[in-house]
């Protein structure tokens, strides 16, 4: 077992198994002794991380990912060697990550963001309206990509900083980077699979270099995101350039329509009704509906007309249900028959009549979320 490259099972058998998109975290190389650092407190640690505006680098980020998540058929199992993220510390960056042989880059300058699949030769150009950084915040990833601890880091405090025991828990190196290590853990009274999330920030850019998720009985991190290398420094402006190479098919959109996923993604979207949230923090669970018929829809795990991919056992194309039988575990209550799908950091819950919870919690806050 390599605990620096895994294989990432893509995974996505809409909402059924939308559990299985609940994380991709990295393992960094590089982390060594523990560094002799001044005295902080928790609360100016968090309030640096998070606020501090930070420089121009570039840097790579490797991934281990021990999600548990079951081989579905059809889907391919991608190996994710590395991911390179450059920044200019104000308003470029450039994200880099290669499947086997080929690289999908997102660079971002100013109001345009580019987007490029090697594998396919295929660039999408966006291009945003006044106000870049906020409308930039709000744009989705190409295949919901992120390489940046960054970000992570601040929608994990976003999410759960108000019910979490904050501390400072000794130093790290991360990326022959001296950095504090930042522990969230949940309050007795949060309902949770996860036991702690750790952060490693830098001590002198106050920069997320790593973080970690830690589960129940285990002492290794089920997912972890960050930096193996990283150098502070002015980025060659030519990063943060991109020209679609000859041949490349190249289409255009703008920011309402990339964040609405396109016709497509948007159609299906509409499917989904009652979707709220339930609960807070730690055991925030996400619930709502679609039509019982998109259960019985062939998964689309085949080529751009749509065909399904056969089932590897029998050739029979693969059905959400079907999915949700061979995958998933039956359970039934007061919300009808169901099938449950777990994770190490979370879990699905979908009815046979369409309605579906998930979280980062066991399966009877699931049950109890759609009994409301």
């Amino acid at each position: 077992m390599n605990p620096k490259k895994r294989a990432i099972t893509v995974a996505a058998a809409g909402t059924a198994l939308g559990v299985a998109g609940l994380g991709l975290i990295a393992m960094p190389a590089g982390a060594g002794s523990e560094p002799q650092l001044p005295e902080i407190s928790a609360e100016e640690l968090v309030e640096s991380a998070v606020s501090a505006e930070h420089p121009a680098f570039g840097g790579t980020v490797r991934v281990d990912n021990q999600l548990g998540l079951p081989a579905l058929p059809g889907m391919d199992s991608l190996e994710m060697d590395a991911a390179e993220v450059h920044s200019n510390g104000r308003d470029a960056s450039r994200l880099g990550v290669r499947d086997g042989n080929a690289e999908r880059t997102i660079v971002q300058n100013g109001n345009t963001v580019w987007t490029y699949d090697s594998a396919e030769n295929s660039a999408k150009k966006v291009t945003l309206p006044g106000e870049a950084d906020r409308e930039r915040d709000r744009l989705p990833r190409e295949g919901e990509l992120s390489g940046d601890p960054t970000e992570l880091t601040a929608t994990v405090l976003e999410q759960v900083r108000e019910t979490s025991t904050v501390a400072v828990d000794g130093t790290a190196t991360v990326a022959d980077r001296a950095a504090y290590e930042l522990v969230l853990t949940p309050q007795p009274t949060e309902r949770t699979l996860l036991r702690e999330v750790r952060v490693a920030v830098d001590a002198d850019t106050r920069m997320p270099l790593r973080l970690a998720v830690h589960t129940h009985g285990t002492t290794e991190p089920a997912l972890q995101v960050g930096f193996s290398d990283i150098s502070f420094g002015p980025q060659p402006a030519e990063l943060f350039q991109f020209s679609p190479p000859a041949g490349a098919t190249v289409t255009e959109e703008n920011a309402t329509e990339r964040r609405a996923g396109g016709k497509e993604h948007a159609e299906q979207a509409k499917e989904a009704t009652d979707i709220r949230v339930v609960g807070d923090g730690w055991d925030t669970t996400l619930v709502g509906s679609v039509p019982a018929e998109m259960l019985n829809q062939q998964a689309r795990f085949g080529d751009d007309e749509g065909r399904a991919d056969a089932d590897r056992r029998d050739g029979r194309p693969a059905d959400v249900r079907g999915l949700l039988q061979q995958f998933g575990k039956q359970v039934t209550g007061s919300f009808g028959t169901g099938y449950v799908i777990t994770t190490k950091v979370g879990t699905a819950l979908i009815t046979e009549d369409g309605r579906f919870a998930a979280g980062f919690v066991p399966e009877q806050v699931l049950i109890q979320a759609l009994e409301r």
